[in-house]
């Protein structure tokens, strides 16, 4: 069985957002040579995600205010966390956002339903954080 890992770096110029890192995931599943086997896509922070979902602006802006609701960002001293930051809101909305995904490897292409993509979730931006890949497989 083969191993392959390479970490992606991202930067969110705004405090939240998403990027579609799709192409980015496939350029690392072609550069393993893995044809069959398993990719895992983890963010690398407590205040990031990595979820599979549709890329359609609706959607997106959708979470944005659905996510605001849940942890609201503002005011800070709704949180006990902020007396050390202000990014309580951001762990909140990694958590349900979730941490990472696993795609099936089939035919040296991931093996998506319809219309799946995958994105890296930013909640609390305006620095370099990383995302792992780690692919297995033969």
């Amino acid at each position: 069985m083969k191993s392959f890992h390479k970490e992606l770096w991202y930067e969110i110029p705004s405090r939240r957002g998403f990027i579609n890192i799709t192409p980015d995931v496939e350029a690392c599943l072609r550069e393993s040579g893995i044809q069959e086997g398993l990719c895992l896509v983890n963010a690398m922070h407590i205040t990031a995600s990595v979820f599979i979902n549709d890329d359609e602006p609706g959607l997106h802006h959708d979470y944005e205010v659905w996510l605001e609701k849940l942890a609201p960002h503002a005011p800070v001293s709704q949180y006990r966390h902020n007396g050390y930051e202000d990014n309580a809101d951001a762990h909140l909305k990694r958590q349900v956002m979730g941490r990472e995904v696993v795609v099936a490897v089939t035919g040296g292409k991931l093996h998506f339903g319809t219309w799946e993509q995958i994105f890296y979730g930013e909640f609390d931006g305006r620095r370099r954080k990383r995302v792992l890949v780690k692919i297995i497989g033969e």
